[in-house]
């Protein structure tokens, strides 16, 4: 399928579907999708780029289209690679409407300032140093500063609510359909001109401890569809669960600490969830000493216990007991930096979720100089870590790696369980895409070989397009 348009500043005019891509195009970040219908402009997403590039490099460029143009930002879920370029679009004249559930709004706030709060961090650092070496300082400054975050903040309006179609104009109407990922997550379906185009978001996986199983919308004639996992199948939560709880006992056993490169939203929560069970069930010791060393991730998992209906059928029925399902024993919330740099001066006997899950920043990067080089220490990863970051690198076995600016021998032992993914696998994807019925789609956030392994497997036709590659419908 060849695009029929490209790189488009599309101006108003006619009632014509178009549709472009600025993000997540033939990669797994930065999620950022416009449509063009009822003579309105539709962004789906506007997330951050993650990875080995600089962000002014990647999530500084310009964006393909006029930020002033676009009518209304329907945002799928709260995820970094989602949200995390909307004060950025704010910063550039975006003044429409963001719609988004009342979870994902909540969860976007706390992600959003956490990102700001990063960038301005990483920006004084760089100043620190340049200063120590005696150096003009040449890096660039945040791509946004607080005030555009709270600028964006401004722009949420209506909330959606699952299943209720939500008219946007005349002519137009999106409804959001649970996507099963993380909590408040959506696939949105925007009907215009008389056709059903389906904006899959990111797709969960059914049958998790924490969330309802994706509700997928039906009867689409056009799927843009995530492919993450395109290429593979999941490990069984079972053999997942066995796996996580064995490292984790190895770990204390051998008196070192573990680190746990964690996602804020979802993964975090999940992984509680399963220490607390494995506590309960004897399968872990109580003694370990448990720390959630971010702050994102300490108001995440307070904001997913204030919403027991949008979570699993278990989840919720804990929470009507009075049990808090993400509290194991022994558990400590460290939301101060003086706090996490007290752990650094732990050799022995803490386990520490931080932040970031693919390790491009946050407080794990410390944790993780810290204890690589130590042969007692543990480091397991439970999720996706794309081509170019710390995580991968350690994955895919480096002996050394840089961190901080410091070459680390990597001693400890190193775990990685695929069976926590968020995301569908390519099971799950197919049965997403054979219900939605779609018979045009558009792969998308997902990795070459991933998105071409996907693409031989789904029925009806199929294209997987490059930045800025524009469509009519």
């Amino acid at each position: 399928m060849a695009p029929r348009a490209r790189a488009g500043l599309w101006r108003r005019g006619g009632n014509v579907l178009k549709i472009s891509f600025h993000g997540a195009d033939r990669e797994v970040t930065g999620s950022c999708h416009l449509l063009q219908a009822a003579g309105k402009r539709i962004l789906i997403d506007c997330g951050f780029y993650q990875g080995s590039r600089r962000l002014d490099e990647e999530n500084g460029r310009e964006l393909g289209f006029d930020a002033g143009s676009v009518d209304f930002l329907l945002l799928t879920h709260a995820h970094l690679d989602h949200c995390g370029r909307i004060p950025l679009l704010v910063k550039r004249g975006f003044r429409g409407e963001i719609v988004a559930t009342v979870a994902t709004r909540e969860l976007a706030r706390v992600v959003m300032l956490d990102a700001t709060h990063l960038q301005e961090e990483e920006h004084k650092r760089e100043l620190r140093h340049a200063e120590r070496r005696g150096e003009a300082e040449t890096s660039p400054a945040p791509l946004y500063m607080l005030v555009d975050t709270l600028n964006a903040f401004d722009r949420f309006g209506r909330n959606a609510v699952y299943r209720q179609p939500l008219p946007l104009a005349d002519g137009l109407v999106a409804t959001f359909h649970d996507s099963g990922h993380i909590l408040g997550s959506a696939s949105v379906a925007i009907e215009a001109e008389g056709r059903k185009i389906v904006f899959s978001g990111d797709l969960g996986n059914p049958g998790r401890p924490l969330l309802r199983d994706p509700d997928p919308p039906q009867g689409a004639d056009v799927a843009v569809m995530e492919s993450t996992y395109g290429d593979r199948r999941h490990k069984g939560l079972g053999e997942s669960l066995a796996e996580f709880y064995e490292a984790l006992n190895i770990a204390f056993h051998a008196g070192g600490n573990v680190i746990i490169p964690t996602f804020a939203l979802e993964r975090a929560q999940e992984l509680l969830f399963w220490i607390r069970d494995g506590v309960e069930t004897n399968k872990l010791s109580p003694a370990m000493h448990l720390f959630l060393d971010s702050p994102m991730a300490i108001s995440a998992t307070e904001i997913f216990a204030r919403y027991p209906d949008e979570q699993s059928p278990v989840v919720a029925k804990l929470l009507a007991k009075g049990v808090d399902p993400f509290a194991p024993p022994n558990l400590k919330f460290t939301r101060e930096r003086a706090e996490s740099e007290a752990l650094n001066r732990v050799s022995g006997g803490a386990v520490i979720l931080a932040g970031s899950g693919m390790a491009t920043g946050g407080r794990v990067v410390h944790h993780l100089r810290h204890n690589l080089g130590r042969p007692a220490a543990s480091v397991i990863f439970v999720g996706f870590a794309a081509k170019g970051t710390l995580a991968r690198e350690i994955i895919d076995g480096a002996r050394a790696v840089r961190v901080l600016g410091d070459e680390i021998r990597v001693r400890a032992r190193i775990h990685t369980i695929n069976g926590f993914s968020a995301h569908a696998d390519q099971a799950e994807l197919m049965d997403w895409h054979a219900r939605v019925g779609a018979p045009r789609t558009f792969l998308t956030h997902g990795e070459p070989a991933a998105m071409q392994a996907l693409a031989v497997k789904l029925k009806g036709e199929i294209a997987m397009p490059a930045f800025a590659d524009g469509f009519e419908l």
